[in-house]
């Protein structure tokens, strides 16, 4: 940079720094999200200096001194099915490239770590399945797929994170999700892109992208005792599901072992794919997911377990591979807190959860 004034030169890279036009590319999706939008920027800039050329090459060629009389000047086919077809191509590379990266953004590799985040106003909470909890931040490792799963408690927010260049919206009700993977360490800014509020401005926070070493003595240093697995067994005994999914012969719902990521058919007919999103819905609506073969007989705990409550129950189900450990919850009497183990008498009936 001899050419450019050190002074000068100085001043862009001071600007630069602190008021970057770019986000960084922090992830592996980042440099293929700004390929997309690079490629976008560069039709829209030929596109409107080939506009502006024939405005102003028109308006000299045709101007009223060079033809005081005006001349009809028929259409020509060739030129209108040029300036259709080369636009429309152009659209639908951009159509496909951005499907794929879509459909990349928001379908997580079977590896991926999954993290519970809860948004409310006017703060983001996360789970992480070793029981560590964090507001407003989340510190995860570089190298290794994240996955998402989001919910609101109130009204739709969005979660943000520019330099990972994917967002995603937190809807009340319904879990969504989106994956990632850090490329560099660092801290990066996270956002809420949804306005949700009067103090929608100050949901922010940050990721911490750690180095695997650094995470895993940041995971020892914040455990919280119990793993979401842990609490959510705990759960599952002080509810008494484990009369119902005891995985025996006579049990009157179906077992629990090895259900997630199966594909259940259920009394309707319908079949569906067993993920975190169908497990909530299972628990809180069990009457519309009755698997065949049984009958609905669980009642719903629709506002008596929290949401954090809904995650340990699902870790929980998601680590069963066999009835093993649900027998052992029969004899558990260590039970949750009491605001938990109250959510529902521990009877049979309470207990018969329906995929």
């Amino acid at each position: 940079m001899s050419h450019i004034s050190p002074v000068l030169w100085q001043f862009l890279q001071h600007w630069l720094s602190n008021f970057p036009l770019w986000p960084p590319e922090a992830s592996t999706i980042a440099p293929q999200m700004d390929a997309l939008i690079f490629f976008m920027i560069l039709v829209s800039l030929i596109g409107l200096t080939i506009v502006i050329l024939f405005i102003v090459g028109f308006s000299v060629l045709y101007r009223k001194q060079r033809h005081p009389v005006a001349v009809q000047i028929e259409g020509s086919t060739l030129l209108e099915a040029t300036w259709t077809i080369i636009p429309l191509g152009l659209f639908l590379v951009m159509f496909v490239w951005g499907s794929l990266i879509y459909f990349r953004v928001y379908t997580p590799p079977a590896n991926a770590m999954n993290i519970y985040v809860v948004g409310k106003q006017w703060m983001w909470k996360a789970e992480h399945p070793g029981g560590q909890h964090e507001i407003n931040a989340l510190h995860i490792p570089v190298g290794r797929p994240i996955q998402l799963t989001l919910i609101s408690q109130d009204v739709f927010h969005s979660f943000s994170i520019p330099a990972f260049r994917v967002k995603r919206e937190a809807i009340p009700g319904r879990y969504t999700s989106v994956w990632f993977q850090a490329t560099k360490p660092g801290t990066y800014h996270l956002f809420c892109t949804q306005y949700c509020g009067t103090n929608h401005s100050a949901m922010i926070g940050q990721i911490v992208a750690m180095t695997p070493d650094d995470y895993k003595k940041w995971l020892d240093e914040s455990n919280s005792g119990n793993s979401l697995a842990q609490n959510g067994e705990r759960l599952f005994a002080s509810l008494s599901c484990n009369a119902c999914h005891s995985g025996r012969a006579d049990a009157r719902g179906p077992s629990l072992a090895n259900v997630f990521g199966s594909t259940l058919t259920l009394t309707t007919g319908e079949k569906v794919n067993v993920d975190e999103a169908y497990l909530r819905q299972a628990i809180l609506s069990p009457s519309e997911h009755v698997t065949q073969g049984y009958v609905p007989i669980m009642p719903t705990y629709q506002g008596q377990i929290s949401e954090d409550g809904v995650f340990a129950l699902i870790e929980y189900i998601k680590s069963l591979n066999s009835n093993y450990r649900v027998e052992q919850t029969l004899t558990t009497t260590d039970l949750l807190p009491e605001s938990e183990g109250k959510a529902a008498p521990a009877t049979a009936e309470k207990g018969a959860v329906k995929q």
